[in-house]
């Protein structure tokens, strides 16, 4: 019924065409300003947070095995809409009232963090213990280890797990307009309850994330491609 009204309705047909060269422009203006930005500076927080975090879970001082695993695991065993919730919507009862926008990159970066530090953990381990043993014999001391020899393989191995993680953040970030953060798919509500065509708006909205999405791909390919050239 809906496509027949298209194909059969000229008039119907030229407001949608309207319709969808009006939104796409602040479609992109949402992405560009808001959903990419946000991913970026979320990812970048996340990852800091998550090499400390699989740090603390291999060090050898207790409380910090502690503290890492009992963060992973809250963050790992809530929902993130939950998470970003208790954030915006629950801290203001403490008396802690916070921007949308900062709530969304501390919710993001959290669920970040606390997944990829799996990710980074298991990257450290699977260096040959030699590794260690040979930075130890030319006088190297743990953090020197760590930085020049350990973490540069494991940054090599965690690529394609941490460019599915950075893809799966940007469409995650969509969750950042029920804490009233104006980014993409925000924007595509505020369009969509004004003209309600909702299946038009939400289709760009869809195709603008697929695209983003698709050229992120490429990138990950062409990086897995480009170090893989070091591997063993």
């Amino acid at each position: 019924m809906y496509l027949n009204s298209i194909f059969t309705d000229p008039e119907r047909t030229a407001r949608l065409v309207d319709i969808a060269k009006s939104s796409l422009q602040p479609l992109l203006e949402g992405a560009v300003f808001y959903t990419i930005p946000l991913t970026l500076i979320t990812f970048v927080i996340g990852i800091i947070l998550a090499v400390l975090t699989a740090l603390a879970r291999i060090s050898e001082v207790k409380v910090l095995q502690i503290i890492a695993r009992v963060y992973v695991s809250a963050i790992r065993g809530t929902p993130l809409l939950v998470q970003l919730f208790i954030i915006f919507y629950g801290l203001p009862n403490l008396g802690i009232t916070l921007d949308p926008y900062i709530s969304a990159v501390i919710g993001f970066s959290l669920s970040v963090g606390a997944y990829t530090s799996e990710i980074i953990r298991a990257a450290i381990l699977s260096t040959p213990k030699g590794q260690w043993e040979a930075g130890y014999s030319i006088g190297m001391t743990y953090s020197q280890v760590l930085r020049r020899i350990i973490l540069p393989q494991a940054a090599r191995v965690s690529i394609p797990p941490l460019s599915n993680s950075f893809i799966s953040l940007v469409k995650d970030t969509s969750l950042a307009s029920l804490v009233l953060v104006t980014e993409m798919f925000r924007r595509g509500q505020e369009i969509a309850s004004v003209n309600y065509e909702f299946l038009l708006v939400y289709s760009e909205v869809a195709l603008i994330y697929w695209v983003i999405c698709f050229f992120l791909s490429i990138l990950q390919g062409y990086l897995e491609k480009r170090l893989g050239r070091y591997g063993a």
